[in-house]
């Protein structure tokens, strides 16, 4: 049974969450803030973290960072802020899924298990592909990792899922509407700019092998050696 903590500071959002949850056969714990969720995360394993972004003694935003700074725990953010500068903000920080309130608990429960079948299906595929390398470039799979030059790049959990899909799909012409929807797990509620934003920062941390990502204008992307 997958473990959930739901982190909001109003009662009555984790009361129904919880409740949801619950029916859906998930394990819910809950959290009044981003210190309490941070505490919690210290002394417990949880499966998936629904943590909302504006709360008293420590904001969603900075608890993530905190707790990513341990354990990789897939997190959605839960935000009345839908501005897609928060948005890209959560991703690159490492958060997996972003729902704007007022939303369906049943649409946020849709979300939590679209994100766990992603990471059950990027562990498994990992454990078939243990290491991938190409020139300098090092895709560690087992542990998560990318080396450029026998340096390790500090790339985003997003980051590397979306570099880690893009190899897995080699050679293969990917539009963007695709990217979003294997990658990031549904139908994102956005525009193509999330995609180029990350593209462009995953590039940047591969340095030279950046050539290894193909634009294909006014379509997409695609990983060519």
């Amino acid at each position: 049974m997958y473990k959930v903590l739901i982190v909001d500071d109003e009662a009555m959002i984790r009361e129904v969450l919880a409740e949801f949850a619950e029916f859906e056969g998930f394990e819910p714990y809950q959290a009044t803030d981003g210190m309490d969720a941070v505490n919690k995360c210290k002394q417990n394993d949880y499966d998936i973290i629904l943590m909302d972004v504006m709360m008293p003694k420590l904001d969603g935003f900075s608890a993530v960072k905190e707790i990513k700074k341990n354990k990789d725990i897939p997190v959605i953010m839960l935000s009345a802020r839908g501005e897609e500068y928060d948005k890209l903000f959560g991703f690159e920080i490492g958060v997996d899924d972003y729902v704007v309130k007022p939303f369906s608990a049943k649409e946020v429960m849709a979300r939590i298990n679209a994100v766990l079948k992603r990471q059950h299906s990027s562990k498994n595929e990992r454990q078939g592909n243990p290491s991938i390398k190409y020139d300098g470039l090092e895709i560690d799979m087992l542990g998560r990792n990318v080396y450029v030059n026998g340096e390790k790049a500090e790339l985003t959990p997003k980051e590397y899922e979306l570099l880690f899909y893009m190899v897995n799909n080699k050679g293969i012409a990917l539009s963007r509407e695709k990217l979003l929807s294997d990658v990031w797990g549904y139908d994102f509620y956005g525009d193509d700019r999330t995609v180029d934003t990350h593209i462009k920062m995953l590039r940047s941390n591969l340095k030279e092998y950046r050539k290894y990502i193909v634009t294909l204008r006014g379509m997409g992307y695609k990983f060519e050696v």
